[in-house]
């Protein structure tokens, strides 16, 4: 991928649905899909009783749609939290406050928005239309949805029925119908209210994917396949004209709801041709004798999983298993790799059975990136260095039964959409230690544990972070910017890191620097190395760009690629000093005095985040020509009345600008720098803005774009 291709702005999509009025997209940002909630804090008192303590907007914002704490700050009489951008999908959430951060929360919603959920009343939705969402979105004349009693007594029931576009309840051949059960703990409404279950078969028939059928959401709650065959089935097939033949019927179900629907299927072969085991499993006997009823009376009998964060995962590959072993015929989804155990799972699931059956399809393998079902396991606790990243990206954390009594324990990362920070909720073991699996997208990540509201650091992590002591860090492999760029090349074709001392104006005390040279520095080369001074932001130190910016990587896989000029990277302290006056009399002169490094301006280069880049541009502004390259990653200080703009664009090259999107909190002066220096006259190049907030995904993919313009011919093309 070029250089010039690494940042490339965000179209704007279609208004989200949300019947929340709390929660709306985030006004005149650059980026589309980044959403506020902004909640009242009378309202929250209203709601919960709690005057003062942590307030957050709790749900499947997080990593492969896990469940997550958004943190609110205070803005003025408001709690608010911002997130984004969120891909395509469905979203539902709640809010909750806590009287302390070592108490249980209190979940409400917004008074003013519908209930939503039936069977979780504090739940709303939030839909994200756009690109490979369309399937899950409203489609004008689709069918219909409404209830159907049956059962009897102590069994009585209620079902949800989704009937096609034109449904005709006198027409001569009966439908072919679909029984669908949900899962313990769950509502046999949640496949229409979380799983959009009437979006998917609208989209699905109106396309001419899935057959006219009827589908028939059962309440499930009664055990066994009784309450299936005996009461769900006659009520239908009484109620709706819908086939009576096993043909034309098929059952599918979420966790318990599968077992139901396998169950319902040994129990009496012939009455479904269709079985869909969604996040199930299995543990009744399975003859030759039956197996070969099942397989004789059986169209399709599929089995689908989320990734190995979804507790049915070993149950499924034990399932395929015995399945396997008994001589049934079945067809597997494999393993999803992008979510659990959770609905963005199962509407996956639903919209690929509703395909398959009542008619003949010709490819009966797995989703497309789907893995192989096998027997996943996790190391005993305690035995290994954390977290544990297993090679599909699925990270695990652990904490010891030492903290078996705290009462709440997150791990708070860079986990969250654009680089956000989310707090992921850990799930206490039966031994008393904590645990989280998640699978994150291909990068580098930062985290602490948060016991019962104090940060602390992962002992089981060798990492350490010098600025951020309760930090550490970790890297996964994967197919995005970062991802490539922050992966470990081979030892041998690694730049050298060393430590240079210099004498600091502050006090003429030592300071230290981080110096990266490329795999064949040769110190006694002719010409001088190009060289690029890189600096951190305020509360950071002369580490982070190695500890959490993973440069070293990032510079190593660029001169693997050949994207880079051989070049020295010098990483210096710019803590408390006044930086143009130390940058071109202690760390440049020391740094030509150690290291074979060019003292023209043509080949130097200056670059910093945040306040890096408040010294970066201080010290253009006072020393134009002395760096030809500059750049400033969520950057502000326009240039002063006296500067010199002339001298400034003669002796500067390129000078690039990057910053992330509204929820990046020198955002603002960034685009008054820009306009700064436009009304200056100061030649300069602003970046596509970059999704995210003040934070290390944005400056990482900054340094990415950065590297390859500098010391070009062609620089600022």
């Amino acid at each position: 991928m070029g250089a010039g291709a690494l940042l490339v702005a965000q179209p704007a999509a279609a208004d989200a649905v949300s019947a929340d009025p709390w929660v709306g997209e985030v006004p005149d940002n650059p980026i589309s899909d980044v959403y506020r909630f902004t909640v009242p804090s009378a309202a929250v008192t209203k709601a919960t009783g709690i005057e003062d303590g942590p307030v957050a907007v709790q749900g499947n914002f997080g990593p492969g749609k896990a469940w997550t704490d958004l943190n609110t700050g205070t803005s003025g009489s408001n709690r608010t939290a911002t997130v984004g951008p969120l891909e395509p999908g469905l979203y539902y959430y709640q809010y909750a406050a806590r009287p302390a951060a070592d108490q249980d929360a209190v979940a409400f919603r917004n008074p003013d928005a519908p209930q939503e959920v039936t069977s979780k009343p504090t739940y709303s939705t939030l839909f994200v239309p756009g690109p490979g969402a369309e399937w899950l979105a409203d489609v004008p004349g689709g069918g219909e949805t409404e209830t159907l009693a049956y059962g009897k007594g102590p069994h009585e029931r209620e079902a949800l029925v989704w009937t096609p576009p034109g449904y005709d309840e006198d027409r001569a051949e009966p439908y072919p119908v679909l029984y669908l059960l949900q899962d313990d703990g769950q509502s046999h409404r949640e496949w229409v209210e979380l799983g959009r279950l009437g979006q998917i078969m609208d989209n699905l028939v109106l396309d001419g994917d899935a057959e006219p059928m009827v589908v028939v959401m059962g309440d499930g709650a009664r055990p066994g396949p009784a309450g299936v065959t005996k009461d769900l089935l006659p009520a239908a097939e009484h109620e709706l004209n819908v086939s009576d033949e096993g043909a034309g019927r098929a059952i599918a179900g979420i966790g318990r709801g599968a077992q139901q629907a396998l169950a319902a299927k040994v129990a009496r072969p012939r009455d479904f041709a269709g079985v869909g085991a969604f996040s199930g499993a299995y543990d009744g006997r399975l003859s030759p004798g039956k197996a070969e009823q099942i397989n004789r009376s059986t169209d399709v009998l599929r089995l689908y999983a989320g990734n190995v964060t979804d507790p049915a995962y070993d149950d499924t590959v034990a399932l395929a298993g015995s399945l396997t072993g008994a001589g049934v015929d079945f067809q597997s989804d494999g393993s999803d790799p992008e979510t659990g155990a959770t609905w963005d799972t199962w509407q996956k699931n639903l919209h690929d059975f509703a395909q398959r059956v009542f008619r003949d399809v010709d490819d009966d393998g797995p989703s497309e990136g789907h893995l192989p079902l096998v027997q996943h396991e996790l190391p005993a606790p305690g035995t290994t260095p954390t977290p544990w990243i297993d090679e599909n990206g699925v990270v695990t954390f652990e904490l010891g039964p030492e903290h078996a009594d705290a009462n709440n324990i997150t791990v708070w990362g860079n986990f969250g959409p654009a680089g956000s920070w989310p707090r992921t909720p850990m799930v206490r073991q039966e031994d008393g230690s904590w645990r989280l699996s998640v699978a994150v997208e291909g990068g580098s990540y930062y985290y602490k544990f948060v016991v019962d509201g104090v940060d602390l650091k992962d002992e089981g992590n060798p990492t350490s972070v010098f600025s951020e002591p309760t930090w550490s860090t970790f890297a996964v492999e994967g197919d995005t910017v970062r991802g490539r760029y922050t992966a470990e090349v081979p030892a041998e074709e690694r730049g050298d890191v060393s430590v240079m001392s210099y004498t600091s104006t502050a006090a003429d005390r030592d300071r230290s620097a981080y110096v990266w040279t490329p795999p064949d520095y040769d110190a006694d080369r002719a010409e001088a190395y190009p060289v690029l001074y890189l600096q951190h932001g305020g509360g950071q130190t002369w580490t982070d760009w190695l500890e959490v910016g993973f440069i070293d990587r990032i510079l190593d896989n660029h001169y693997r690629q050949g994207t880079i000029e051989p070049m020295v990277v010098v990483m210096a302290n710019g803590n408390g000093v006044d930086f143009p006056a130390e940058i071109t009399t202690r760390i440049a002169p020391t740094a030509e005095e150690q290291y074979n490094v060019s003292s023209d301006g043509d080949q130097r280069a200056l670059a910093g985040l945040s306040m890096g880049s408040g010294h970066t541009l201080s010290t253009l502004w006072a020393h134009p020509g002395e760096f030809g390259y500059i750049g400033a990653m969520s950057a502000f200080g326009g240039p002063p009345a006296d500067a010199d703009v002339e001298a400034i664009n003669e002796g500067t090259r390129l000078l690039r600008v990057y910053s992330g999107d509204v929820q990046d909190f020198t955002y603002g002066a960034t685009l008054q720098l820009v306009a700064a220096m436009e009304d200056r006259g100061v030649n300069h190049e602003f970046a596509p803005i970059i999704p995210g907030p003040h934070s290390w995904d944005v400056w990482q993919k900054s340094v990415i774009d950065f590297l390859p313009r500098l010391f070009q011919e062609n620089a600022g093309a």
